[in-house]
């Protein structure tokens, strides 16, 4: 009995010893892998974090997508490289795809509207927002300690004194910044906590504004598939889940991937008018117009609230010093509305002239053909979701479409520029040189000129083009015009 005793004692020892060293270790490994984390943070550069940010985003969505079984296993089966290919459009809201959207099970039309959610541009961006604001934090923490230091060092009245009373204590810790050098580095000033506290509550914002969105906008589909019968059929028949198409079309629409889980895009929904209006706002909240709906939320949120008026006002009156690439200057802003809306209106006035007899809007009444001209056009820019043949409307449209697709999201016509408020020239110079300025802004450039023209000889030349097709097509009118 002494013997098992004694071995019993010895035994929960030697656990104790090995549950203590366990956790040591794995405290140990915390510890580091939290400074290699501040390392990166603080030395790592934007592009590669973002590269491996998507990179491990589209190993991990073809990984789940492999896991999960397809809908057609006995008559189709995916490749790994096309699954491997659509988890990085998904990922990337690039919305090419190699096979069929009604090839994927519920399961991985899930998996690809979570891609899509995270890896679209508002929330990378809000991700960027809290990564900034955690490494100006750091920076704040680490200027505050250097401060502290420097009014111990100041105070004692011998500092290598106490270094070397420190140093036989085995106290002394080797200071970050030599001597010489720590009463140049300024403590905390009030402009650093304002810009971590409007960065903080920007990071709020667009989350808040990305949920907000997101929920109006699969609140509104399901909605409307609930009380309109044949745009429900067309989902029941394509044995879709109701649910999941409202998440992943409005998170698709949203993010601007373009991706639609049937094999026809919307064209099934063509006379679907009430759910195509419902997805035209989520198309410019999520791409063209989120700058200008941004700057609104905040500046309707710092007259709603008086503790958050200081950190809005700084945010709406310093956006270079915060940084942050969506939220543009209050003109800037107004003259991206004007421009959203008037590049809309340059596609859908050709577009419906041209189209509203032609293959393409036919079966469609008058109504369904004006909204559905809208939400073509709306689309064009950057989603890509369409309710008509590509392959069958104009050559001219389709060279606009492609300019249209070129051009940035936040491309404004007219940016006015400032003109010197302490010039002492007289009146008429100065008002000379306002008309100047306004008339240098009008100027297109070389390339919007030559696309003017080649939408023109399209538009006269269509009859051609369809007829002898070998000898009108656009490239020939695009060397032609060129040359």
């Amino acid at each position: 009995m002494n013997n098992f005793a004694c071995f019993g004692k010895k035994l929960h020892h030697l656990c104790s010893c090995s549950f203590l060293k366990l956790a040591l270790l794995s405290q140990s490994m915390g510890f580091l892998l939290l400074c290699y984390y501040r390392f990166l943070l603080l030395r790592a550069k934007q592009f590669w974090v973002e590269l491996v940010y998507f990179v491990t985003l589209s190993f991990l969505g073809y990984w789940v997508l492999k896991v999960l079984p397809v809908r057609t296993t006995d008559s189709f089966t995916p490749r790994n490289l096309d699954l491997f290919f659509t988890s990085v459009s998904a990922t990337t809201v690039s919305s090419m795809s190699t096979v069929e959207m009604e090839v994927f099970s519920n399961g991985q039309l899930i998996v690809m509207t979570i891609l899509m959610f995270i890896g679209g541009e508002v929330f990378t961006s809000m991700v960027g927002l809290h990564f900034k604001k955690f490494k100006l934090m750091m920076m704040m923490s680490r200027t505050e300690k250097t401060a502290s230091v420097n009014s111990d060092v100041s105070s004692l009245s011998s500092p290598a004194k106490a270094i070397d009373e420190n140093i036989e204590l085995g106290l002394a810790i080797e200071p970050e910044f030599p001597h010489d050098q720590i009463d140049k580095i300024p403590a905390v000033d009030d402009q650093s906590l304002t810009l971590h506290n409007s960065i903080k509550l920007l990071g709020y914002v667009v989350l808040a504004y990305l949920l907000v969105v997101h929920f109006l906008g699969v609140a509104m589909v399901l909605v409307y598939l609930a009380f309109t019968s044949s745009a429900r059929n067309v989902v029941k028949n394509k044995g879709l889940n109701v649910h999941t198409f409202s998440f992943f079309t409005t998170v698709s629409t949203f993010s601007s991937c373009g991706f639609v889980p049937t094999n026809e895009n919307m064209i099934v929904f063509s006379k679907n008018s009430g759910l195509l209006l419902i997805l035209i706002p989520q198309v410019l909240l999520g791409n063209t117009l989120y700058p200008s709906c941004l700057r609104f939320s905040i500046w309707l949120l710092g007259k709603s609230f008086k503790k958050l008026r200081d950190s809005c006002n700084y945010l709406l009156k310093n956006t270079k010093e915060v940084g942050y690439l969506h939220l543009l200057p209050s003109l800037h802003s107004s003259l991206l509305v004007v421009t959203v809306f008037g590049f809309i209106l340059v596609q859908l006035v050709p577009f419906a002239s041209m189209e509203w007899s032609s293959e393409s809007l036919s079966g469609l009444n008058s109504y369904q053909k004006i909204i559905g001209s809208l939400f073509q056009t709306v689309n064009s820019r950057h989603t890509g979701e369409t309710i008509v043949d590509l392959s069958i409307i104009s050559p001219a449209i389709l060279v606009l479409f492609i300019v249209m697709m070129y051009l940035p999201p936040y491309t404004s016509f007219l940016p006015a520029k400032k003109i010197d408020q302490y010039d002492l020239q007289p009146h008429n110079q100065r008002r000379k040189k306002r008309r100047g300025k306004l008339i240098e802004n009008l100027i297109f450039s070389q390339l919007s000129y030559l696309t003017i023209f080649i939408i023109l000889v399209c538009i006269t030349e269509r009859k051609s083009l369809k007829e002898d097709p070998l000898n009108f097509n656009v490239l020939n009118i695009v060397l032609e015009v060129i040359r």
